[in-house]
């Protein structure tokens, strides 16, 4: 008998995804908000009741939690960040994670009562609960190709982790997901966590689980790599969280360890971003750094961000995402802002004696524009691509930002489940903007005259 998985799909979604048809927008014109600049038009409404997206522009549901892949485990759920890669010929490589916590017992690899865990390797799998059972965070494989629009195959890639909720692409061609949880040893499951974890793209099953110790031990959301110095900055979402930048002993090989540190505002000590009591920044402004170098960084009491603000680190309102531009990178401050609609942070972290930066790119002063921004990426043709984050039927949204920090609507998540968008990233010929929806646990793929905008 087959093993069974409770679909956590209904209605017209899950006929969506199990045929695998590409939805084109219908006539009906949906609301497209306050847009700053023109973008791609007005929405136009999903029959089928899923994504709202302009006129030229489709999608597919490739994958989708609770689907036996092809190393006969189930597609976990809880689906979060995610990166691409290139891979052979058409294909690109998916990295998806899956923010499933110690609560959710049943959303793992394995299925509802665990029914799978004899087909995991023990050598494999990070941690279990204290009775033996796996824990099914981690991360899954998606090769996927664009001239077929088909998903050549999906397999389980990292396992027995927690909470892995964003993370970021290394210019090595590897997935560093984060854990966004703090647990501890004795609380339910045998080992800490809060680590950071590292997949090869071109891995073609479950990696060994190392955790990256050296860059710290805290509620990690995301992750970015300066491709020039190999400097990996680091995000935590917690309200009064700072920016880590890890320095490694050799760039390239993070498990060989290095350097924490956290920015502060030079001319600042301690300084608030979050623009919430006495506003500090506006946008367009910009201020100098310096990095306050950090110790006990495995942190067992969850005090290193208080001890990098005493030593006189920036406090932003919820770090959450973060993308390599070209010479800088973008941090989103999901809760920051006089209006607390969010900021997004701008940091040129120079190199060598370069100095370094941080501006205040973006903050929203009208959550129709833009509300709450989570995961980002940086497009080839320039734009920030940012997910809304704030759980409501009517801000819901795949947002774009210019170079010049003006807010447009990309697409409109209208799902009845009401997920977050997340995990977005761009195929790197540009044609294919992938996209998950955390539940009931959906992947996108977009396609369109992406390099149509409009800006006025």
């Amino acid at each position: 008998m087959r093993p069974s998985r409770r679909h956590l799909l209904g209605g017209s979604a899950a006929a969506l995804a199990f045929a695998g048809l590409t939805r084109y927008a219908q006539a009906q014109t949906a609301d497209v908000h306050r847009n700053q600049i023109p973008g791609y038009g007005p929405l136009v409404t999903d029959p089928e009741g899923l994504v709202d997206l302009p006129e030229g522009f489709s999608y597919q549901v490739i994958s989708q939690a609770g689907q036996t892949m092809d190393d006969g485990l189930f597609v976990p759920g809880k689906f979060d960040g995610m990166g691409c890669f290139a891979g052979d010929g058409t294909e690109v490589i998916l990295v998806r994670n899956h923010e499933v916590k110690l609560r959710h017992t049943d959303l793992g690899p394995t299925g509802i009562g665990h029914q799978l865990r004899d087909q995991l390797d023990p050598a494999k799998v990070y941690d279990t609960y204290e009775d033996g059972r796996p824990l099914g965070g981690g991360t899954t494989t998606l090769v996927y190709d664009l001239a077929e629009q088909r998903v050549v195959r999906q397999f389980l890639s990292l396992t027995g982790t927690s909470t892995n909720c964003a993370g970021g692409i290394t210019p090595w061609g590897s997935w560093l997901t984060c854990e966004e949880t703090n647990a501890r040893a004795g609380e339910g499951v045998h080992r800490d966590h809060g680590w950071v974890f590292e997949v090869p793209s071109r891995a073609t099953g479950l990696v060994d689980p190392v955790p990256l110790t050296a860059m710290g031990r805290f509620e990690h959301e995301a992750a970015c790599v300066d491709p020039r110095t190999g400097y990996v900055y680091l995000t935590e979402d917690r309200e009064d969280s700072v920016l880590y930048r890890f320095v490694p002993n050799t760039p390239g090989r993070l498990a060989d360890g290095g350097r924490l540190s956290a920015m502060a505002i030079a001319s600042r000590s301690g300084a608030d971003l979050r623009n919430w009591e006495t506003p500090f920044w506006e946008q367009g402004e910009s201020y100098l750094v310096r990095w306050v170098p950090l110790d006990h960084v495995e942190s067992p009491d969850d005090d290193l961000r208080a001890r990098a603000h005493a030593a006189g680190a920036a406090l932003i309102a919820r770090g959450e995402g973060i993308a390599w531009g070209e010479d800088d990178f973008y941090v989103t401050a999901t809760a920051g802002g006089v209006r607390r609609f969010g900021q997004i942070i701008r940091v040129a972290p120079g190199v060598g004696d370069d100095p370094c930066r941080a501006e205040l790119f973006y903050e929203s002063q009208d959550d129709q524009a833009y509300d709450y921004g989570d995961n980002l990426t940086v497009a080839p043709w320039g734009h920030l691509l940012v997910c809304e984050d704030r759980y409501s039927t009517e801000i819901n949204h795949l947002r774009g930002i210019t170079p010049e920090g003006q807010a447009y609507t990309i697409a409109h998540n209208v799902h009845a489940g009401n997920g977050e968008f997340c995990g977005v990233c761009v195929s790197p010929d540009g044609s294919t903007v992938f996209v998950n929806i955390q539940d009931p646990g959906l992947t996108l793929a977009i396609t369109g005259p992406w390099r149509s905008l409009q800006r006025s």
